[in-house]
């Protein structure tokens, strides 16, 4: 079946452009597409090249068949008007059945070609692969690029990239063979009968012309201003919903729906200007199509009577001036879906097109964590502020399974380091290494599979709990997971779990961002991960913030062996977590001002002792 063949031309989760080589054992990175509008179009459509060129040849192959109508007519006017009604069959039958065929067999055969070709084969696969490869490419974007716009935004960027290009290309495709099929047929055979029947159409395809070349410039500017509003006001909604419960806690409903509203009368205006330009096209358009009807006809009636056409030529221009004005009309529609959907394009270019934010180098290795040594040597950092720097000249040497905890006040660079270790942000001078190795040229993904991280803001994917475990190792069994799950004391609670849909236990769903789970069972779920993951490097940025202290006094066991043969990070500002670790770093505006063990540093006097006796009660007597 030709429908099963089509449908499985094309692959939808083919590689984004096909750049799944290989250099040096080493993947190529994928490159975006070019940030140009041609460019960004055939990089998809050379995909799909054989699909496209069929469409170009169904396409004219239909244009050409429905472009014979009008002179089938005046043919047959001109069998009617040559041959008597008893001797026609027999004189003009041969000539009577091949149009009949043509018109019962071969033109509902193009048709079908061309609507298999467009719905089986381009439609379904074609944007789901612009779909799936956008969200490739987006989705390895570094960290800041997603804090700089709404998801909502991004996510609707990608979404309506795949029908708005597969739209435009059809739309165009077929819009293109009507024009020259409809008017070059209708000029060659007009102006064979007689050259001034071809004028009105001459004079009409020059105004045509000038219509679209006014016309199209400014539907492609309001759609692209349209399309926009609409990406800002699905960026708003999503933003509120994923926020619902800040929204509720402070009664901020009415100051949401105004923040919304905002978007809705944005998008209301800006496509009301692209309406205003589509109702005036249609006006324009349908005074030149009176013109040149009334034209064709004054023309080609006077021509008759002056008797220099037959009136079989009067019969087929009529019909194919009409055919034109019909088909010009179906084309400026059509012209303003396609700069439409160029206008939604070139909109989901600025999230698709863009340059990745935080790329590998061309030859990135993976790292190979063999001591777990980390280095930070000279490392300024300051966010792009030139003025201010997070960290400023930050040296620390972390040996191999050693335990250090980074101490100090909100802002003082703990989290912008471990931010760097990561590898989220490049250090603006120095660098880090890890067991020697420049994490600048190792690849992100090998870096932080070999680093485990709790943190204290733990968002959880809307999947299953056992999914959401799982995914610090996709291979794990479940007893492995049920192992994890019980040594972070979370075990008790996800047996008890259950979602609306009936589902239980490991598989019951946690909600987006894990919103169904308290605070403490969230963290609980992340340690649980991060125990079944076993990186080499533990990183842990206030871990066992969000637990009451009995539970955390049970984990602190579990961390504790976690802990064994590991290199470790601590972040905690309650300083009792991490009293225990072999070496405590205090910073200072980005700086490390003290560095030793718990006694050492509360002996010394220092910053340590002043931040250990606030909160071990020395404020009290103020």
């Amino acid at each position: 079946m030709p429908f099963r063949a089509l449908e499985t031309f094309i692959d939808p989760i083919a590689p984004p452009g096909a750049r799944a080589a290989r250099a040096f054992g080493v993947p190529v990175p994928e490159a975006p597409p070019p940030a140009t509008l041609l460019g960004f179009y055939w990089h998809f459509a050379r995909q799909a090249r054989a699909l496209v060129i069929a469409l170009f040849a169904t396409g004219m192959l239909v244009a050409v068949l429905d472009s014979l109508i009008p002179v089938f007519i005046g043919r047959v006017i001109a069998l009617l008007g040559a041959h008597a009604p008893d001797r026609l069959l027999a004189e003009a039958g041969g000539g009577l059945l091949l149009m009949g065929g043509v018109l019962l067999v071969l033109r509902p055969g193009a048709i079908l070609a061309q609507n298999l070709v467009t719905n089986q084969g381009i439609n379904p696969a074609f944007t789901s692969l612009i779909r799936w490869q956008a969200h490739r490419l987006v989705s390895r974007q570094g960290w800041a690029f997603f804090q700089e716009d709404f998801a909502g935004r991004i996510a609707n960027r990608v979404m309506q990239a795949g029908p708005a290009l597969r739209e435009s290309v059809v739309q165009a495709v077929t819009a293109v063979w009507y024009i020259l099929v409809y008017g070059s047929s209708a000029v060659l055979w007009l102006g064979g009968a007689d050259w001034r029947l071809a004028m009105p159409i001459l004079v009409w395809f020059v105004a045509y012309a000038a219509l679209l070349r006014f016309v199209v410039p400014r539907m492609r500017d309001r759609s692209r201003a349209a399309s926009e509003q609409r990406s800002l006001l699905t960026g708003r909604i999503v933003d509120a919903y994923t926020n619902i419960l800040s929204i509720k806690l402070f009664a901020r409903a009415e100051r949401e729906d105004s923040f919304v509203q905002e978007g809705v009368l944005g998008l209301t205006g800006a496509f009301q200007r692209q309406s205003r330009m589509v109702t005036a096209n249609a006006a324009m358009l349908a005074t030149l199509n009176a013109v040149l009807l009334v034209g064709m006809a004054a023309t080609a009636i006077a021509l008759w009577a002056r008797g220099d056409i037959a009136v079989a030529s009067v019969a087929t221009a009529l019909p194919m001036a009409w055919q034109i004005a019909n088909m010009s009309g179906w084309v400026a529609f059509n012209v303003a879906g396609i700069f439409e959907n160029i206008g939604v394009v070139q909109e989901a270019m600025r999230s698709i097109a863009a340059e990745p934010t935080e790329p590998d180098p061309p030859m990135a290795r993976p790292l190979r964590v063999t001591r777990g040594a980390i280095r930070f040597e000279g490392v300024r950092f300051g966010y792009g502020r030139r003025d201010a720097a997070v960290l400023d000249g930050f040296d620390l040497d972390i040996k191999p399974g050693e335990r250090v905890g980074l101490v100090g006040q909100s802002g003082a660079g703990k989290t912008t380091a471990i931010n760097l270790l990561l590898r989220f942000f490049h250090p603006e001078r120095g660098r880090i290494t890890i067991d020697g190795q420049d994490i600048a040229g190792v690849t992100q993904e090998s870096l932080r599979a070999s680093v485990g991280l709790v943190t204290q803001d733990t968002a959880l994917l809307h999947r299953s709990i056992l999914d959401n475990i799982r995914f610090g190792r996709p291979d794990a069994t479940l007893a492995e997971v049920e192992g994890a799950a019980r040594r972070a004391e979370a075990a008790g609670f996800i047996e008890a779990l259950s979602d609306w849909r009936g589902r239980r236990g490991y598989d019951a769903h946690a909600g987006e961002r894990g919103v169904k789970l308290s605070g403490g069972q969230r963290q609980r779920v992340a340690i649980a991960r991060v125990l079944l993951k076993d990186a080499p490097i533990l990183v842990l940025d206030e871990a066992t913030s969000a637990l009451d202290s009995e539970v955390e006094a049970a984990i602190q066991e579990q961390l504790s062996a976690l802990m064994a043969g590991k290199t470790v990070i601590a972040i905690a500002h309650r300083l009792s977590t991490i009293a225990s670790l072999d070496r405590l770093v205090v910073l200072e505006a980005g700086r490390i001002v003290e560095t030793g063990s718990h006694a050492a540093l509360l002996a010394r006097g220092g910053a340590y002792a002043r931040l250990w006796a606030r909160q071990s009660g020395g404020f009290i007597g103020a």
